[in-house]
């Protein structure tokens, strides 16, 4: 548990230097950060770990960090350059794409209070994801 609030607590620091200086390359180590956190629950969705409570709320406490910075990591002057994933969509459909990544922060939130056992998590983080999922769909490249 600590090693995890240690790890959450140097990201944290990291994300916010580095959003002064380069929002594209902020939101790839926050969605690498998520996608860290996503694989983990994967673990625990097909048994090949066991369920730690702990480890399931700091799975949601990264999604809502994530829906919450990211509200500032797509300005206008970050279309192009840093090898960004984002489809020109994002800017063209910015209030579509900031309710996408509100809903995305409430459902986490909304999850991270009804886990309570491996039970409750199975049930709760595939709804999460898919809203996840949901901008990945409409709002980022795919991968070649």
């Amino acid at each position: 548990m600590m090693r995890t609030m240690l790890a959450v607590a140097v990201l944290v620091f990291g994300v916010s230097v580095a959003t002064a200086q380069d929002p594209i390359a902020t939101r790839k180590a926050l969605m690498k950060a998520t996608g860290g956190q996503s694989s983990q629950g994967a673990k625990f969705m097909r048994g090949e770990e066991p369920f730690d409570l702990a480890k399931a709320k700091a799975i949601f406490a990264q999604f809502q960090k994530t829906a919450e910075e990211g509200k500032s990591l797509w300005p206008d002057n970050s279309k192009t350059g840093g090898e960004t994933a984002s489809l020109p969509a994002v800017w063209e459909k910015k209030a579509d794409f900031d309710a996408k990544l509100a809903k995305f922060g409430a459902d986490a939130k909304e999850a991270a209070a009804k886990v309570k056992d491996e039970a409750s998590f199975k049930a709760a983080f595939p709804e999460v994801t898919r809203s996840c999922g949901g901008c990945h769909e409409t709002y980022r490249a795919r991968r070649s």
